[in-house]
């Protein structure tokens, strides 16, 4: 009888027993997706936005800016050398040049093309009265004007900025073109003459797109 119990629990047990070369159960396979942790986002103190302020800016004093007298240099260059090139690059291309032989007389202007050539042509211009003898004084560039510009812009001429030097005068010296700054450029003159042959040629200009240019000419004798 015990042998018989003995069997069947052994049957019991053997049956519900999981053999040791099975396989081992399924377990749970991670997800594909991937597990996001979420993070306290990080917090910024806002970052202060910089304005630039335009500073004005002022044109430099036109008597302390140096390209005035270079300015005034370049024509002379092109005077002595008859350098209608070079005089035309001088040109206002804005308001031409006006040349005034007599102070009170005649404006003849030339635009930056007519100044090309003006150390070539024979164009008779009107350039006013004379005051010696009150008949008009027609003539070229090349010879009216030209003999007197070579022989005021010299180095032994005096540059003056703002301010109309003269010699001896029986007139009152006035800067027509009250709008325009300039220089002015004295001949003193000479002993033989007693300073009587006193010359001087202003010169205004003119600024355009912040390079200046010159604009007017007039000229300033003993008158009697």
């Amino acid at each position: 009888m015990r042998y018989i119990f003995f069997l069947l629990m052994t049957f019991v047990f053997t049956s519900c027993a999981i053999p040791v070369d099975g396989p081992p159960l399924p377990t749970v396979l991670p997800s594909a997706t991937p597990q996001v942790t979420l993070i306290p986002s990080p917090t910024f103190s806002p970052i202060p936005v910089l304005t630039q302020t335009s500073i004005p800016t002022q044109p430099p004093d036109f008597c302390a800016d140096i390209r005035g007298t270079e300015l005034i240099n370049s024509f002379s260059k092109a005077a002595a050398n008859k350098d209608g090139a070079l005089l035309a690059s001088l040109v206002s291309p804005f308001h031409g040049m006006d040349i005034r032989y007599y102070r009170d007389g005649n404006v003849v202007n030339y635009d930056v093309e007519h100044a090309k050539f003006v150390f070539e042509t024979t164009f008779q211009a009107d350039w006013g009265l004379s005051f010696g003898s009150g008949e008009a004084t027609i003539g070229s560039f090349q010879d009216i004007i030209l003999p007197t510009l070579q022989q005021v812009f010299t180095p032994n001429s005096l540059m003056i900025c703002g301010q109309l030097q003269t010699g001896g005068t029986t007139y009152i010296p006035e800067w027509p073109y009250p709008e325009m700054d300039y220089y002015s450029v004295y001949f003193p003159g000479t002993d033989e003459f007693g300073r009587l042959d006193w010359q001087t040629w202003a010169v205004g200009m003119d600024n355009v797109d912040g390079r200046p240019y010159i604009a007017a000419l007039v000229r300033y004798v003993w008158e009697p």
